[in-house]
C-alpha cells in the first residue's frame, strides 16, 4: 500500500495508541500522519501523555478510519525511530497552526511502519 497517496487522498479520523514501559495504555485522536518515505511516517507531538508514553516505550499503533465508512481504513504498527525538536522544522512540516506558545513546544516524532493492515481483515485487496 502506498501510504503517501492514501493519506493525501482520503479523509478520516486517526487514533494513535501508545503504552508506557509499565503497560499503561493511552489513545488519542491524531491527524493523518506526514508520510516521509515508503515506511517512515511522522506526527507533530506536544509533551502530553502520548509523547511521554512513546518516549518510554517506542512501540505504538495508529488506526485510521475513513470518513463515511465504518469498515474501511488502515491499521499501522509503529516503532519510534527518532525525533526533531527544531521549531523551524516543526513549523515547516505543520499543516496548520493550532494553539499557542502556552501549550508548550512541539516536536516531530518519526516512526517506522513495521506492519500495515486494513481496518478490517488481515490483507489489503489485490
Amino acid at each position: 500500500m502506498n501510504l503517501k497517496t492514501y493519506f493525501e487522498n482520503i479523509e478520516g479520523t486517526g487514533i494513535l495508541s501508545t503504552a508506557d514501559d509499565e503497560g499503561h495504555v493511552n489513545c488519542a485522536i491524531y491527524a493523518a500522519p506526514h508520510v516521509i518515505d515508503r515506511d517512515i511516517i511522522a506526527f507533530i507531538m506536544r509533551s502530553r501523555k502520548s509523547y511521554q508514553f512513546v518516549t518510554s516505550n517506542p512501540n505504538a499503533a495508529y488506526l485510521f478510519m475513513e470518513e463515511d465508512s465504518a469498515y474501511r481504513g488502515v491499521r499501522l504498527t509503529l516503532l519510534k525511530t527518532e525525533e526533531n525538536a527544531d521549531p523551524d522544522d516543526v513549523n515547516e512540516l505543520r499543516r496548520s497552526f493550532r494553539g499557542g506558545a502556552d501549550e508548550g513546544p512541539s516536536r516531530i516524532v518519526y516512526f517506522r511502519v513495521t506492519e500495515a493492515r486494513p481496518l478490517v481483515g488481515e490483507k489489503f485487496p489485490e
